[in-house]
């Protein structure tokens, strides 16, 4: 990918979302049977590669190295003006931070987890050209975790949201979805919701960043998951009242996924 490829994102806002796995070639075998995605070399070296949708870049995916003792998980990034002070107002609010900031490619990155456990990544630097629901990037990203207020105050706290500076995060409440939005531009950019449940086993219920991506059918691509060795869980319907239905899948290696239908024509959804 060129520097004419990539743009300086805004403090605050998703810039990326990547999949650490341990097959690399199999798993983007998995998602280019089941998304349609194919994979061309990324800035990072070997062991890396970008999905694309059509020419769009969508997600990056990287090996985890032999022994290391990292899980399979899709992580969400967002873009900070600087890294170490980001990395330090993560600790200072009862967060970890577990890899960086180290220098990647064209810029500094680290990944993180917040006080229950959801695990996040942060960017200092130009990124791919990526833009949150607009077509090129997943449709939506959401935490689900056991107090969406005190998580929104983590994040505000590390991420600025809420500060009132021209072009920034605001954080507001959308009471149909019983849930704390995250806008910018006029446009949501992340969503944070209730229903973690840290105590549990199942990981699909401890708290964690839901990356949701849109498709044209959900029990194709469900079909489509399974005959790839993913499992798949019931369609259900989207807590976005604009949304149609959703499918919790969990791709061969482990890594946890939602796909969505396209939003159902004439129902409003939050801002965005």
């Amino acid at each position: 990918m060129t520097a004419a490829e990539q743009t300086t994102p805004v403090h605050g806002v998703p810039c990326w979302v990547s999949l650490m796995t341990r097959d690399l070639r199999a798993t983007e075998d998995f998602y280019a049977a089941v998304l349609g995605w194919t994979f061309r070399s990324g800035t990072l070296g070997e062991g890396f590669s970008v999905a694309h949708a059509g020419t769009l870049p969508v997600a990056g995916f990287g090996q985890i190295a032999p022994g290391l003792p990292t899980s399979v998980t899709w992580t969400p990034y967002f873009a900070v003006t600087d890294a170490d002070v980001v990395a330090a107002r993560v600790r200072e609010r009862g967060g970890t931070v577990a890899v960086g900031p180290i220098r990647l490619g064209p810029g500094r990155g680290a990944v993180a987890a917040d006080r229950e456990g959801a695990g996040f990544g942060f960017w200092e630097g130009r990124a791919p050209s990526w833009s949150l629901g607009r077509g090129n990037a997943l449709a939506s990203l959401e935490l689900r975790t056991s107090h969406a207020f005190d998580s929104a105050i983590f994040y505000a706290g590390i991420f600025d949201w809420a500060s009132g500076e021209p072009g920034g995060c605001e954080v507001g409440y959308a009471y149909a979805q019983d849930a704390v939005v995250v806008r910018q531009g006029g446009r949501t950019v992340a969503t944070l919701r209730g229903g973690g449940d840290a105590a549990s086993r199942d990981p699909r219920l401890r708290p964690r960043w839901h990356v949701r991506f849109l498709v044209d059918d959900v029990a194709t691509v469900a079909e489509a998951a399974r005959g790839a060795g993913g499992t798949v869980s019931p369609p259900v319907d989207s807590p976005s009242p604009a949304d149609g239905t959703e499918s919790v899948i969990s791709d061969h290696g482990g890594g946890i996924f939602t796909v969505c239908s396209h939003p159902v024509p004439g129902v409003p959804g939050p801002a965005g």
